[in-house]
């Protein structure tokens, strides 16, 4: 049986920040020379991002204006990560609840109470009882619906959460499974010079993405079948990419060699995840890939012989959101089913993203539409047989 992704809904905090106001809080709250200012601010105008979203006004505001940075010299003390979770748990359920009203508003033949899984995502916050438990609340699931918990696997989790939504649906008739990637990665700030710490803190913004995965597409529009998933790890970068606990929030190292590691993964990934399936690279049109980054993206490019214009869904994304870490990809997803026709019936898109480890994750997925839905059972079944 196969599972389809059928609708994705997307939900942001109001508060939108231009990058470069950003910059300006970055610089006064390191208390960077005239210099090294300069300098920041040129790492975020090349970074492609525009806007990012954050759950903290602060960043929109001056020293003496905060309301959850202290509002000292060198904003000191720093928020601790109990103060940090404090602001999960206050902003982490409303956002949630509104991705997955703007997923479920494009299904109306879908009771909630008919959903059988929910699977919540997320690594920039933890509690217990959790999102998961207050999602069943918030939104009237059945309170015997089964629930797991994807946690700080990173910006590849999207993956593994739709990964378990197709073995559910492969193994329950009937399972209809909610999918709930929800980050506030802005909480995460860590005020050091450290050149890891500069470019995680120009990268990342706030946002939840909610997806309907089930075992048929849906009755209006187009859907995206999961057809079939791979992992790899590039051994090298495991201390390139890492997502630690410290005292003052969620520490991200990201150097800047992580590019040049994607880039020499990549094409073996590609290679493997296609290798037993009636699909070539030379087949594949559309693709929704992760935007860790500009020069992520760029390396993916020269990779794989991609054009900008094949990566516009994701470029569009970084600008107009920046990195919401597992959120992200699905927001790239959105983007691109927005555009499909019953024309695009049967294509392929090739989807990845990456995380801690390091961690590559790729995804193909056949475009579906109910008319034509046994043309992709036939390219389904061709994956499962291969795996």
């Amino acid at each position: 049986m196969s599972s389809y992704l059928c609708a994705i809904g997307t939900a942001n905090p109001p508060l939108r920040i231009p990058q470069l106001q950003i910059a300006d809080f970055m610089a006064n709250a390191l208390e960077l020379d005239e210099g090294g200012t300069r300098k920041l601010r040129a790492l975020y105008r090349v970074s492609g991002i525009a806007h990012r979203h954050t759950v903290l006004p602060d960043y929109a505001r001056a020293n003496g204006e905060f309301e959850f940075f202290p509002n000292t010299p060198g904003l000191e003390p720093f928020p601790s990560v109990g103060q940090r979770m404090a602001e999960y748990r206050r902003h982490a359920l409303p956002l949630s609840v509104q991705a997955v009203r703007a997923c479920l508003e494009q299904l109306p033949e879908i009771e909630v109470s008919s959903i059988t899984h929910l699977i919540t995502v997320s690594c920039t916050g933890m509690y217990a009882p959790g999102l998961d438990l207050e999602l069943v609340a918030a939104l009237g699931l059945p309170s015997h619906v089964q629930r797991t918990c994807v946690n700080f696997m990173g910006c590849y989790a999207a993956l593994n959460g739709l990964k378990l939504a197709d073995a559910f649906c492969r193994a329950t008739p009937g399972a209809r499974v909610l999918v709930v990637c929800t980050e506030l990665c802005t909480l995460h700030f860590q005020k050091s010079p450290e050149d890891d710490h500069l470019i995680s803190n120009a990268l990342f913004g706030d946002g939840s993405a909610a997806v309907l995965v089930q075992g048929r597409p849906a009755a209006n529009g187009p859907s995206l079948a999961l057809t079939a998933f791979h992992c790899d790890l590039e051994p090298d970068g495991h201390a390139d990419m890492a997502w630690h606990i410290n005292d003052f929030g969620f520490e991200m190292t990201l150097s800047s060699y992580v590019p040049r590691m994607i880039q020499q993964g990549i094409g073996q990934l590609t290679q493997r995840l296609l290798a037993d399936l009636p699909v070539q690279l030379a087949d594949i049109h559309a693709f929704a890939i992760h935007p860790g980054g500009r020069k992520i993206l760029e390396s993916i490019e020269q990779a794989l012989g991609l054009t900008a214009y094949d990566n516009r869904f994701a470029y569009q994304v970084l600008r107009d959101y920046g990195n919401m870490s597992s959120a992200t990809v699905l927001f790239v997803l959105r983007e691109l089913l927005r555009t499909l026709t019953p024309a695009d019936a049967g294509a392929p898109v090739l989807s990845f993203a990456f995380g801690p480890g390091l961690t590559l994750e790729s995804m193909l997925l056949t475009v579906a539409y109910e008319e034509n839905v046994q043309n992709v059972e036939d390219v389904v079944n061709v994956a499962a047989l291969s795996s």
